[in-house]
Parts: C-alpha cells; sequence; structure tokens
C-alpha cells in the first residue's frame, strides 16, 4: 500500500471515492438541506470541505474530522475541518471548539453542531483517516 493508496481506501469508506473533490473552504450557503445517504453520480465534480491525514507509523492512531455549524436565522453556516495523530473522542471535542470560535468571530448565533469523525489505527505501510462535507447542487 502507498500513501495514495491508503488515501483512495479512506475515500471509499467514507463514501466519496468515486468523485472527483474540489476541496472548498468553511462557509456553508445558507438554507443548506442536510441528506445523509444522497447519491450523486460516479465522477461528478464535487465541492467538499474535508480534513484527512495519512501516516507511515505502524501502531498510530489518525483520525479526522469535519464539523458544520448550523445557525439560528436564515444565514450561512461554518464548516471547519481537522485531522491529527489522535483518537476519534479527542478529534470530536477539538473540532466542536473550532465551530464555537469560527461563530463567535463572526458574531453569528450557533444552534447546532453536527460532527463527523473517523478513527484508524495504522496496521500496514500506509493508513488515511479522511471526513468530508460534501456541497452538492
Amino acid at each position: 500500500m502507498s500513501a495514495l493508496t491508503a488515501f483512495d481506501a479512506a475515500l471509499l469508506n467514507a463514501g466519496a471515492g468515486n468523485l472527483n473533490l474540489l476541496k472548498v473552504s468553511s462557509i456553508l450557503p445558507p438554507t443548506t438541506d442536510y441528506h445523509e445517504d444522497l447519491y450523486i453520480p460516479p465522477g461528478s465534480l464535487v465541492p467538499i470541505a474535508y480534513g484527512t491525514y495519512t501516516s507511515a507509523n505502524k501502531g498510530e492512531t489518525i483520525s479526522a474530522a469535519v464539523a458544520v455549524g448550523l445557525p439560528e436565522g436564515n444565514t450561512f453556516g461554518v464548516i471547519m475541518e481537522c485531522s491529527g495523530t489522535c483518537t476519534k473522542e479527542e478529534i470530536t471535542e477539538h473540532i466542536k471548539g473550532m465551530v464555537k470560535e469560527a461563530f463567535e468571530k463572526r458574531e453569528i448565533l450557533l444552534k447546532e453542531i453536527k460532527v463527523a469523525a473517523v478513527q484508524h489505527n495504522v496496521t500496514c505501510n500506509y493508513g488515511s483517516a479522511f471526513a468530508g462535507a460534501i456541497l452538492w447542487y
């Protein structure tokens, strides 16, 4: 396994492995709808905010997370992403703090935080963790 094929495996595990990902920054458009099981045709160009971490250190615990902060009212939200050498629980708490900070800086009232986090224990030459928020129009 190589770093690239480990990343590809992480994409497949997240359900994004057959899409062409276009990395975007951290703003969720106003009035966005959430769909957990949305079908997107393979090969589609898809905007996504994501965090990923790839490691070649056998035995290392790595994690990735993405969090969406939903606002009070009909304004935009904020997406944060992060990754690193930590547990799923640690990265979940960290990313929630990032969302809260982003809302405070923008002086927007936070209604809800949705988090997707994944943990991976590197067992072979490479391992990769990936978490993303797809924006499909």
